[in-house]
């Protein structure tokens, strides 16, 4: 029994001399020693100026049998850098003794707030991460472009105002444009949105780009998820609310580019009449457009008119076009849905019920017309194209030398049938309908070489509109027979 009292204590004290001596961690002071970084230079993508980033993580990793303990970590531009960190949950422009042990690895995080620039142009900041460990130093290059910024919080323009492309914008909660008043874009104006805010037009937008300076409206967000490979924001649907076109005005857009909001343009009387009279409806003409992955819509024209030329509307978690009272036209236009195609991004997938193309007349609406020629509406459903109307037979609507994604209809605004083409089961389209980061595949909805697209646009309706340029700018007047749809094939434009 005494042996058995006294091994308790001596035990005790044998794991305590161990902890104090032999036991102890060892430190290698070897001078060529050298940790791992799972980046040598972290790169942000543009960053506003006053707007804080958001955070970024690196790896540091200890590849030796033996510990090493950092002396001080060193930010190079000190409290007058744009960049903070914090090193194993230390923060400050220096920090002391990290250890890391043998095979571990330690954390940095950064982030970037950089101060108004003075420049219209975005601008490189730069600063170096010391890493001072057993007389030697490794740096890491930190990099971020800079942009200053208007930045706009819930404003409302209560006069005909101009933006120009000097600097971009960013809305928070909303931008509201009051009844009357005119709203107008420059080329290459850009416009950021923060989460959930929205373009509220109660007058008139006139968004005119050109192909060489488009209007942007996107996301604020230039950063990455921390997936495998990183996934960017702007893939992402929903990162913003979308366009809101309401009252009796006035619209025009011409080469916008808009993206990954929950709406593209939602166009729509908002009186209180139930059912408007003409002059009272909104007026949208669109040229040379691109709206892609949205979260529920791409256009929706509800008691609306809407004029789509050359325009590309893509992707999107419910119909991408919806059409309810009113007169729309689209000529050499592209609707295509392969929501969620490839990598699943998305918050949601694609409802498969809802086709690309919508004509909804049931309900009580503004007489209704649509027409649909050199057009190409194509996804991954069975189904991409619906007329709902009490009396299919005698809806108001032309259809001519399109290419639909369904079965066929015998209906007369059909015909003659050989002016369109429905789908086949192994109907080569599109150059690519997926999006693979890790391959580089994105969506591209130009033709294939083998598109059944080629050929099947009117050359006369091409001239009537005055559509001689695809929206990527190349000449359909030189093929006798131009692709349907927004773009024309060309075999020497490069692979994106």
């Amino acid at each position: 029994m005494l042996y058995r009292l006294l091994a308790l204590p001596l035990a005790a004290l044998a794991v305590g001399l161990c902890a104090l001596t032999s036991c102890q961690e060892q430190f290698t002071t070897d001078p060529g020693v050298r940790l791992g970084f799972s980046a040598d230079t972290l790169r942000f993508d543009t960053v506003f100026s006053t707007v804080k980033s958001p955070t970024r993580r690196v790896m540091v990793y200890n590849p030796q049998r033996k510990a090493v303990r950092i002396d001080r970590v060193v930010l190079a531009g000190g409290e007058q850098s744009y960049f903070q960190v914090n090193v194993d949950g230390q923060a400050g422009h220096t920090v002391n003794d990290v250890e890391i042990s043998a095979g571990d690895s330690a954390y940095v995080f950064v982030s970037v707030n950089v101060q108004r620039l003075g420049s219209d142009s975005a601008l490189l900041v730069e600063d170096r991460l010391a890493f001072h460990f057993n007389g030697t130093t490794q740096q890491m290059v930190l990099q971020a472009y800079g942009q200053d910024v208007e930045i706009w919080h819930g404003r409302t323009i209560l006069n005909d105002t101009t933006l120009t492309a000097a600097k971009p914008y960013l809305i928070y909660d909303s931008l509201a444009i009051a009844p009357g008043k005119l709203l107008t874009l420059e080329p290459g104006c850009r416009l950021y949105f923060h989460n959930n805010a929205n373009l509220f037009v109660y007058g008139n937008l006139h968004a005119v780009g050109t192909a060489e300076r488009p209007i942007l409206m996107r996301g604020d967000r230039f950063d990455a998820m921390n997936y495998v490979p990183p996934v960017p924001y702007n893939d992402v649907a929903g990162q913003w609310g979308g366009v809101y076109l309401y009252g009796a005005g006035e619209h025009r857009m011409e080469h916008v580019s808009i993206n990954s909001g929950s709406v593209g343009v939602f166009l729509t009387y908002a009186g209180r009449n139930g059912i408007p009279a003409d002059g009272e409806m909104p007026r949208l003409r669109m040229h040379s457009c691109r709206l892609h992955n949205f979260l529920v819509y791409g256009l929706v024209a509800q008691n609306a008119h809407a004029e789509v030329f050359n325009s590309l509307i893509s992707n999107t978690g419910s119909y991408t076009v919806y059409l309810n009272g009113g007169t729309h036209t689209f000529v050499h236009t592209t609707v295509a849905n392969y929501f969620n195609s490839g990598m699943a991004l998305q918050a949601t997938s694609r409802d498969h019920t809802q086709p690309a193309v919508m004509v909804m007349n049931l309900n009580k609406t503004a007489p209704m017309r649509t027409t649909f020629l050199n057009c190409a509406v194509a996804g991954n459903t069975n189904i991409e194209f619906s007329l709902a109307a009490r009396v299919p037979q005698t809806y108001d609507g032309t259809f001519r030398h399109t290419y639909l994604g369904r079965d066929t209809l015998h209906l007369p605004q059909f015909a003659p049938e050989d002016s369109l083409r429905w789908r086949g089961k192994d109907d080569v389209l599109f150059r690519s309908t997926a999006l693979d980061l890790e391959t580089g595949q994105r969506f591209d909805f130009r033709p294939d070489s083998a598109s059944v697209l080629l050929g099947l646009a009117d050359p006369e309706v091409t001239r009537q509109y005055n559509l001689q340029y695809d929206l990527d700018g190349n000449d359909r007047y030189t093929s006798p027979h131009p692709a349907a749809g927004a773009c024309e094939y060309r075999e020497d434009t490069p692979e994106e």
